[in-house]
């Protein structure tokens, strides 16, 4: 049986082995060499790619797409676990039916969504004619930082709620009704009962949203307009644009090392909360 596991194993393995870790290696390789990348002969070591990350303009560009993406993040956790709790708490009977309602746009492509909002928050775009027909002024939000965020929450946002959901929808309510039994509020019965249990779907919620997000280029070329790059734009021009793989891999390194402390930190938080609810 153990023989027969392991040669059904074979094809995954090489399947990682082409896709994953060669790419990734050679992206480290490129990261700490100068020289032609067609021809690795010739490729001598250095670490300039990342003595160049330090350079200001880089680093503010680096800031600059953590905090947005974390801005996101938080807006995500803010708005979808309200909806989380409602469609749990909805009739069985129109449950899926909301759930399918909220996701219908995650069908849709990425892009074209990202296109969606930029016919709504362009200058001429459907919310300023509105506002306009109001007889109120008109808000220049793109492009900009703010148009940008507007479109993380907006695809990001299912990837928040689903999670939640799903965590949120196992909760067993004989325990809330004992919370509710020996005197326990709403607002008690959320903050000790309720929300200690749903840690592990805000987690993966939050691990779901902040990864794409840190890493996205199409929202902000689109909707930033050139005026709000982001460490995905800078990635996505060295090596399109400038054919610099060498700079565009270091950056992919810092980018992949940083996500990976990310998700270490929210996965020791999730161990630590289940430690908690086990002992509770």
């Amino acid at each position: 049986m153990r023989e027969r596991m392991k040669i059904l194993s074979y094809p995954y393995s090489i399947w990682m082995a082409i896709f994953i870790v060669v790419p990734l290696a050679l992206i480290v390789i490129y990261s700490f060499t100068n020289g032609d990348i067609h021809n690795l002969g010739s490729l001598s070591f250095s670490t300039e790619s990342y003595k160049r990350v330090l350079e200001p303009m880089f680093l503010k560009v680096i800031l600059d797409s953590f905090l947005l993406a974390a801005l996101s993040t938080v807006a995500c956790l803010v708005l979808g676990y309200p909806v989380a709790m409602i469609i749990s708490n909805a009739n069985p009977k129109y449950r899926n039916l909301l759930l399918l309602f909220f996701l219908v746009p995650i069908w849709m492509n990425f892009l074209l969504r990202t296109y969606a909002w930029m016919s709504i928050l362009s200058p001429n775009g459907l919310l300023n004619r509105f506002l306009e027909l109001i007889g109120l002024p008109r808000l220049e939000i793109m492009p900009g930082q703010y148009a940008v965020l507007l479109g993380m929450i907006y695809n990001f946002l299912p990837f928040m709620v689903l999670p939640i959901y799903t965590v949120l929808s196992k909760i067993d309510k004989y325990v809330l009704e004992a919370a509710g039994d020996l005197g326990a509020n709403r607002r008690v019965t959320f903050f000790g009962v309720i929300f200690p249990l749903s840690i592990p779907g805000v987690v993966s919620g939050i691990t779901m949203v902040f990864m794409p997000a840190v890493s996205t280029f199409v929202i902000s070329g689109l909707l930033g307009g050139g005026k709000t790059p982001l460490i995905g734009d800078l990635i996505e021009q060295e090596f399109m644009s400038d054919r610099n793989w060498h700079f565009g891999s270091s950056l992919s390194i810092i980018l992949m090392v940083m996500i990976l402390i990310s998700m270490a930190v929210m996965s020791r938080i999730d161990k630590n909360q289940s430690e908690e609810g086990r002992r509770l």
